[in-house]
């Protein structure tokens, strides 16, 4: 699927700030980045990184006052597939050495505390596909998306008792209940076609079947329209914008469109 994505972000820097933003559609072996635009106001040059294994784009910069962030492309996604319920999970032996960290509790997802209970309630069944949709099931029966629930530093812990959250609280403890399970589970920011409201969106990648599938634990967007911007251990990996002081931010304004050939490039 061809998606035309763009971001607009507005923020006021009260002094000279370094920031690490992450907003580029990767140039992953999953999907192809056809056209891009970056424009940052008041800088000339940016420090550009890209991980070589995953494609994945960041810029380095310093901002200072009002600043603007424009960023537009249009991606090819290609054949998104959703998890089969029968993929098989793997040994820890046979996973390849990239997979070790997403089995590990991290700062917003601690596995460790929840290994009796997801054991208990999904340990028994024949496959890791069947039980990455169990814990999905579970998590849209239990946990209510709501806004203003949870802050930037609630835990999958914390949500596990309020039973509510957000896209980013969804995907913390769907990832803590997979690697309880010892599934590699990782948090994957995204563009999502037909997220209402559109917004940067939160998923999680298993790894299954010697391969990384995303599902969207919210059940908001469909696979196929996602499009990968990176991936981490939770959200203090993949943050769109990381900053070493505070700043105001005035403007957040996401939007996906599927792209369709017309006489030129249009969208619907």
């Amino acid at each position: 699927m061809k998606l035309i994505v763009r971001a607009e972000l507005a923020y006021r820097f009260p002094q000279p700030t370094p920031v690490i933003a992450s907003l580029e559609a990767a140039r992953s072996a999953d999907q192809r980045v056809l056209t891009e635009s970056l424009d940052v106001d008041g800088v000339d040059e940016l420090v550009r990184d890209q991980d070589p294994a995953t494609g994945e784009r960041r810029f380095r910069s310093c901002l200072e006052g009002d600043s603007e962030i424009v960023y537009q492309a249009v991606v090819d996604n290609g054949d998104r597939q959703a998890l089969p319920a029968d993929a098989r999970e793997h040994g820890w032996a046979d996973l390849p050495a990239e997979c070790l960290p997403y089995l590990l509790a991290s700062r917003f997802c601690p596995s460790d505390k929840f290994m009796r209970f997801a054991q208990r309630e999904f340990g028994g069944l024949a496959t890791g596909g069947a039980k990455v949709h169990a814990v999905l099931d579970w998590l849209n029966t239990y946990v209510d998306y709501v806004s203003g629930v949870s802050t930037p530093e609630t835990t999958a812990e914390r949500t596990f008792v309020d039973r509510a959250g957000v896209c980013r609280d969804f995907t913390h403890l769907g990832i803590t209940l997979c690697r309880s399970l010892n599934i590699p589970a990782r948090a994957v920011s995204a563009y999502a076609w037909r997220l209402d409201p559109p917004d940067f969106h939160a998923v999680i990648e298993v790894y299954l079947e010697g391969r990384w599938w995303m599902v969207d634990p919210t059940s908001l967007a469909p696979v196929e329209g996602l499009v990968r911007i990176a991936s981490g251990r939770d959200a203090a990996d993949i943050a769109f914008l990381t900053s070493t002081a505070a700043c105001d931010c005035r403007k957040v304004a996401v939007s996906v469109k599927r792209a369709v050939e017309r006489d030129g490039l249009d969208a619907d």
